[in-house]
């Protein structure tokens, strides 16, 4: 497969999908739902988990390099700013380059206001 050029996927973080990965991930930190420890902590208000972020990076992916990517994808990321629901959160996944069949690409996943919630790169090995 070809690298593209880029990739783009947006989704919808609502308190329900929080609460939902909570149960899927045995993560059932209050500052993570609707609990009076959530909104006496450092962010006065539920955060969504760092991983439902994160898994918006791994979709673009898949899409920029497809199968690849679960056979021989890397990450480097680091998280810049909490994303609290109801949040829509777009990751983008750019190439930044395409030397000897490693696609390395430029990651960002923004919510609806521009505020940066995470950066990184991302590659794999496509032959």
């Amino acid at each position: 497969m070809t690298a593209l050029p880029s990739a783009e996927v947006t989704r919808v973080i609502d308190q329900s999908h929080v609460d939902r990965y909570a149960v899927a991930a045995h993560d059932m930190n209050p500052i993570h739902r609707e609990t009076s420890e959530a909104y006496a902590g450092p962010f006065g208000r539920p955060v969504a988990h760092g991983m439902m972020v994160l898994a918006l990076v791994s979709e673009a992916m898949t899409d920029a390099v497809g199968a690849a990517w679960a056979a021989a994808g890397a990450l480097k990321v680091r998280w810049r700013s909490p994303a609290f629901p109801p949040v829509r959160v777009t990751a983008r996944a750019t190439l930044k380059s395409d030397v000897d069949g490693v696609a390395t690409y430029d990651i960002v996943c923004e919510d609806e206001s521009g505020e940066t919630l995470l950066t990184g790169t991302a590659s794999a090995r496509l032959a």
